[in-house]
């Protein structure tokens, strides 16, 4: 099983955390603490060719022999996507009950209890479980990653923003609500989230509640989430966007907060250092990966077939996978980080590792 090579820390530039107290024993899953440690994925600029057409499944075919043990071929996914997300829907319900004042509540329920996939949520309880946890040490977090995430959204459809009319399937929020609203709705989600991550987990030592509050507030602050928009929104139109900045754009806005889940999860589940860090690089593979796809189905599928509007980036001239590298090789660099994100599972037992596993091909192999 070949794994994915440590990239030296010369040539890194994309800062996120690793769990270690003292570097000079094995620290012990209840001494852990986060560091710093550098690490990169580079994408490379190939220019269109005149090949013949090569699908994404043809493409994304993981070059590990993890795909063929049987715990992971046996794998129920789609039972196993329907009973979490169950799980998660309920947790969301009722950690935003329809109270006075009714107007922000029926808002944020609005956004929050919408439907998705819960994929990021569903991360957060499989890398919980990975590492030997109960999924209810996790649920708190997973709930929280899932209104901070709303809030994003609610955001990013605004017209100041992206100006979005549609999201998943449904008018976005500032369209039902007004401006006002859906910012305060926003607002009160991004709040809520800390609060529920802090007061409601249950069976987790508090300076692994600590850790995981640090994980999602770096994701989402002004050197993660933030970063990633304001870069993106300064980026609109311009042509000196290269594949360096458009991977910086997608690292901040769409793959810390998924990075934030998996790590999250591992750590309230009493995840070692080595098993945080190894299903850190698993996000940041995924989570990139979820980018390379979203760009890829935003020239591929219809409004109808994604439930949010089509062909926006190529009409607002924004700068994306497909249009920096062509549409063949951006399906190659999506399945080159479904190989990392997949050879990253390689040393956890096979059972345990195939939500993850699957998650990934989820991932890469989604139509909307």
């Amino acid at each position: 099983m070949a794994l994915f090579s440590h990239v030296p820390i010369s040539h890194n530039s994309l800062y996120l955390k690793n769990t270690i107290t003292n570097p000079s024993k094995t620290p012990t899953k209840s001494q852990q603490s986060l560091i710093y440690l550098p690490m990169r994925i580079h994408a490379t600029h190939v220019p269109i060719s005149s090949s013949p057409q090569i699908t994404l499944q043809q493409l994304l075919i993981p070059k590990t022999n993890f795909l063929h043990s049987p715990l992971t071929k046996g794998f129920e996914f789609d039972a196993y996507m329907t009973e979490k997300a169950k799980l998660v829907n309920d947790a969301l319900d009722q950690a935003v009950p329809l109270q006075e004042p009714f107007k922000i509540h029926e808002a944020m329920r609005y956004s929050l209890l919408a439907g998705g996939k819960r994929v990021r949520p569903v991360l957060c309880l499989a890398s919980c479980e990975l590492v030997g946890g109960d999924e209810s040490c996790a649920m708190a977090m997973a709930s929280a990653v899932e209104m901070v995430h709303t809030m994003s959204l609610i955001h990013d459809d605004l017209p100041c923003m992206d100006n979005d009319d549609l999201r998943r399937g449904k008018p976005t929020n500032h369209k039902v609500y007004g401006d006002d609203t859906a910012v305060l709705a926003g607002d009160a989600l991004l709040s809520l989230a800390f609060e529920h991550l802090a007061t409601r987990s249950v069976g987790v030592e508090p300076d692994r509640v600590v850790q995981a509050i640090r994980e999602l507030a770096s994701a989402v602050g002004s050197l993660g989430l933030v970063a990633g928009q304001i870069v993106d929104l300064s980026s609109e139109g311009k042509q000196d966007v290269d594949l360096n900045k458009l991977e910086y754009i997608h690292v901040h806005k769409t793959a810390k907060l998924l990075e934030a889940a998996v790590v999250g999860g591992a750590v309230l589940g009493g995840g070692n250092s080595s098993e945080v860090e190894r299903v850190r690089k698993y996000a940041r593979s995924i989570g990139l990966l979820f980018q390379v796809v979203d760009d890829i189905l935003d020239v591929t599928k219809s409004s109808e077939e994604l439930g949010k509007t089509a062909g926006k980036d190529l009409l607002s001239d924004k700068a994306t996978y497909p249009k920096l590298m062509g549409l063949e090789r951006a399906k190659e660099f999506a399945g080159e980080l479904l190989t990392k994100a997949v050879d990253e599972l390689a040393s956890f037992d096979a059972g345990k590792a195939a939500p993850l596993f699957h998650l990934a091909h989820y991932i890469a192999y989604r139509q909307n």
